[in-house]
């Protein structure tokens, strides 16, 4: 199947920048999308940012408009989400995800295990 590995989170203060890396890996897998979800303490995973694997068509939750931008490294199957002018409320497990075939599997998401963000005030 896939498996997903996100790095990069951390403290930082408010104002500042972080950048989150995404690698996926497996056998033999054709990805489609991948993107990135949130869950803060007591709220609900919530959509963040996403791209397609081609033609590089991005989305974004208009709370990280203007401030978040995603993009990706085909060769190296990373998607990155550049994370700037970071505010207190973007406090939250980063997840990354991936809509991917994996050989003898249906297309599905897969999940990685989530970066901790912490936005100091």
């Amino acid at each position: 199947q896939v498996q997903l590995v996100e790095s990069g989170g951390g403290l930082v203060q408010a104002g500042g920048s972080l950048r989150l890396s995404c690698v996926g890996s497996g056998r033999t897998f054709r990805l489609y999308a991948m993107g990135w979800f949130r869950q803060a303490p007591g709220k609900v995973r919530e959509f963040v940012a996403s791209i397609t694997w081609s033609g590089s068509n991005t989305d974004y939750a208009d709370s990280v408009k203007g401030r978040f931008t995603i993009s990706r490294d085909n060769a190296k199957n990373t998607v990155y989400l550049q994370m700037n002018s970071l505010k207190f409320e973007d406090t939250a497990v980063y997840y990354c995800y991936a809509l991917a075939t994996a050989f003898g599997y249906a297309t599905r998401n897969y999940w990685g295990r989530g970066t901790q963000v912490t936005v100091s005030s």
